[in-house]
């Protein structure tokens, strides 16, 4: 048995992972969109570095594009196995999918417009609303806890990784001539006391595991602070100097983690009395999605349901779809708080919203989630005076800050918690995944002290046999 690694590899973008059985069967472990990685983006997204049709069979660990985002194109290109993930994954999957293509026909149509001596292939969507649409029906949903047969010699079990929705971790039992190999596979680990997701489940004793490492050097803020620090942020920005809040927040996870704390505010009568936009059409229909699945929350949740049965919804909170509507808050003055997409504020309805506000000295752009080195956000909070957007140079008059305890992925506590159940002695090897180097090289460090004897962090493309 071989893997590689094809994605996620010394970066936190594009997961793929491609076990190659002794029989030549194929199995691939997500199959993620590389995204804010600059220029090398679209050309890292075009070429996968192995063939789509030699792919036998396809396990989802959970719905985030950065996981799931090349699906269509795999498909595309000749895929024709079954894809397993949890219901909830697999109906969050598809509105993200549908909503990608979208954007790559979209950007496809306007990339013909603007470079027509463009080289051919990258005019071309990586993948149409056709392609996600028919990978959708290569879906098998399978409950938490149970085992089943993904192929010949190949079983799988889901545990709850606690990071979105339905996400999971991935067990296999993989029997070659007569030998059964155990891996685990962590996809993205979320945190222990989460605010409306269960923890990250325990695991069976592991012989290999692919193990995320996004926040392996760092610790969160504790996050029973945070919805004290949203109404610190509103009250400075929105009453006191009646600016505008925008807050970049993902679509899915971050979005409905946020309306949760101002609906607490608001039971507890100190939320301000003020307009609340969500502008993101997905994040919408990502909130009603999360709602049909109350039974992935945590019980402290479930407690608050009995009372008030939707957690995401308090008087004030209006959302936009229409993208005229979206366009009128930047001409409406006024205190206000506007959570709209993309969280690293790359692109979406978000990156027009700090466009149009950014230069007020009232208003404040905090960021709620992980940002890529070289996207908006991460510009925005490393300090620079001058960002250029949509090719205008805006001088940074805004307040610009940062919600650490928001986050839903683990840090470097709740990833070395979740691997407390494991015999070091017995795990063979640990691969170091989705991650930065520098930041893999301290949890690597710190797995060694942990009794870990073999932690590797291998690079894009390479291959290794266990």
């Amino acid at each position: 048995m071989k893997i590689a690694f094809h994605g996620a590899a010394q970066t936190v973008t594009g997961s793929k992972h491609l076990i190659t059985l002794k029989n030549g069967k194929k199995l691939l472990l997500d199959c993620g969109m590389f995204q804010g990685m600059g220029d090398e983006t679209e050309l890292l997204n075009r070429d996968f570095g192995f063939t789509s049709s030699e792919v036998n069979a396809m396990i989802l660990s959970h719905a985030h594009i950065d996981h799931s985002g090349l699906i269509p194109k795999l498909v595309a290109e000749g895929f024709k196995g079954n894809i397993f993930c949890t219901p909830a994954t697999k109906d969050l999957t598809a509105i993200l999918l549908m909503d990608s293509a979208e954007i790559q026909e979209s950007d496809a149509r306007f990339m013909e417009k603007k470079r027509p001596t463009a080289l051919p292939d990258l005019l071309k969507p990586l993948y149409t609303i056709g392609d996600a649409k028919r990978s959708m029906e290569m879906f098998i949903p399978k409950e938490y806890g149970e085992w089943f047969d993904v192929m010949e010699g190949v079983q799988c079990m889901f545990t709850d990784a606690g990071h979105i929705i339905g996400s999971q971790c991935v067990h296999l039992k993989i029997k070659e001539e007569g030998k059964e190999t155990r891996l685990t596979f962590s996809g993205d680990l979320g945190r222990y006391r989460d605010i409306i997701l269960r923890s990250p489940e325990v695991f069976p004793q592991a012989d290999y595991i692919i193990m995320e490492s996004t926040y392996g050097n760092s610790l969160h803020d504790n996050i029973t602070g945070t919805q004290e620090q949203l109404l610190d942020w509103i009250q400075r920005v929105c009453v006191e100097r009646k600016g505008k809040l925008i807050m970049p927040a993902f679509s899915v996870g971050r979005t409905q983690e946020i309306l949760y704390f101002l609906n607490q505010l608001d039971l507890e009568n100190s939320l301000p009395k003020i307009p609340y936009y969500v502008d993101s059409p997905l994040s919408i229909e990502a909130t009603d999605m999360v709602k049909r699945y109350p039974q992935y929350f945590n019980k402290r949740i479930q407690n608050v349901m009995k009372s008030d049965e939707d957690p995401f919804m308090f008087p004030g909170l209006t959302y936009i779809k229409d993208v005229q509507d979206s366009k009128a808050l930047n001409y409406r003055n006024g205190p206000m708080v506007i959570i709209s997409a993309s969280g690293m504020a790359d692109a979406g309805r978000v990156k027009h919203h700090i466009s149009n506000n950014i230069e007020n000295s009232r208003n404040a752009i905090v960021m709620t989630g992980y940002c890529e080195p070289s996207s908006l956000g991460a510009r925005l909070l490393s300090g620079m005076k001058e960002v250029g957007i949509f090719g205008v140079e805006h001088q940074v008059h805004a307040e610009i800050g940062q919600m650490r305890s928001m986050s839903a992925h683990g840090d470097y506590e709740d990833m070395s918690q979740w691997l407390a159940c494991q015999n070091p002695r017995e795990v063979k090897q640990l691969f170091l995944v989705h991650g930065e180097p520098d930041v893999q090289l301290a949890f690597k460090n710190r797995l060694f002290k942990k009794g870990f004897l073999d932690v590797l962090i291998p690079e894009r493309h390479f291959e290794i046999g266990l």
